[in-house]
């Protein structure tokens, strides 16, 4: 009987050492992101890229930020071993001039359970933000500006890898031709098209943004144009879309005994 008691307790033993070593691991690049200066009004917004360096699927359960303007993102579905992803943080610099340091907490079945992420930098207001260097006060009032009809565009749902087209108004309220070189986005996802490529003042030019999301979850992109605008303001758009797997795998319901899909 001795025997079997010991035989069950090292069993019990070995069975418990393995729950504890048979676990996700969240090991994050970094955990401290510096923005250093934002003009107020922009949506400062950078990815946390992490990996399941673990022996068990990895799931992140909530992130939470320690206040309402802090918007975090994460994948929704399960991390496996050697896998990656991101945890987004998005910085809502609106009417909030001055230092920012703030924090959030991604809780996961993971070990440890929770972790703890950070994100910091300066608010420069609107008004006071300086024209870029190198360009004097003359410059920047003759510069050509920037400005949307809209600055939002959601597309609702898309399929993982899907290319979907945004398309925006530019008007060039400055005083000298505008020319947009590119874009910078936290993604690289992003892509852009503008006719006429050159827009004289007082003139409207059509852009349109290319967008293929590749990570399964609600998405928020920030996309930065870079042009000859240097009147000291810093052009950005908004893309939302809510990625899935795939569009044809939809519920549906009944309406008069026919079964009609919906997303």
């Amino acid at each position: 009987m001795k025997k079997v008691y010991l035989f069950l307790s090292l069993a019990l033993a070995l069975l418990t050492q393995g729950m504890v070593y048979a676990q996700g691991v969240l090991t994050f690049e970094k955990d401290l992101h510096d923005f250093g200066n934002v003009t107020e009004g922009v949506q400062a917004v950078y990815e946390f890229k992490f990996k399941n360096t673990g022996n068990q699927p990895l799931i992140i359960s909530h992130v939470q930020a320690s206040c309402g303007c802090t918007t975090p993102e994460w994948p929704k579905e399960a991390i496996l071993p050697g896998k990656s992803g991101v945890v987004k943080a998005g910085y809502n610099s609106a009417g909030r001039p001055g230092a920012f340091n703030k924090t959030l907490t991604v809780t996961s079945n993971g070990n440890p359970d929770t972790r703890s992420l950070f994100i910091k930098g300066t608010v420069i207001q609107k008004s006071a933000a300086p024209a870029p260097a190198g360009a004097s006060v003359a410059e920047a009032a003759n510069s050509p500006k920037i400005d949307f009809a809209s600055t939002t565009y959601d597309f609702g749902k898309l399929e993982k890898g899907q290319k979907a087209t945004a398309k925006f108004s530019i008007k060039n309220t400055g005083k000298s031709d505008l020319t947009v070189s590119g874009l910078q986005t936290a993604c690289n996802c992003v892509g852009f098209k503008m006719s006429p490529s050159v827009v004289k003042p007082g003139q409207s030019a059509k852009l349109e943004l290319t967008y293929s999301p590749q990570v399964l979850q609600d998405r928020i992109e920030t996309v930065t144009l870079l042009s000859n605008d240097i009147t000291g303001t810093t052009p950005t758009l908004t893309l939302k879309a809510k990625v899935v797997e795939s569009l044809a795998k939809q519920s549906s319901v009944k309406v008069n005994k026919a079964s009609v899909p919906f997303k």
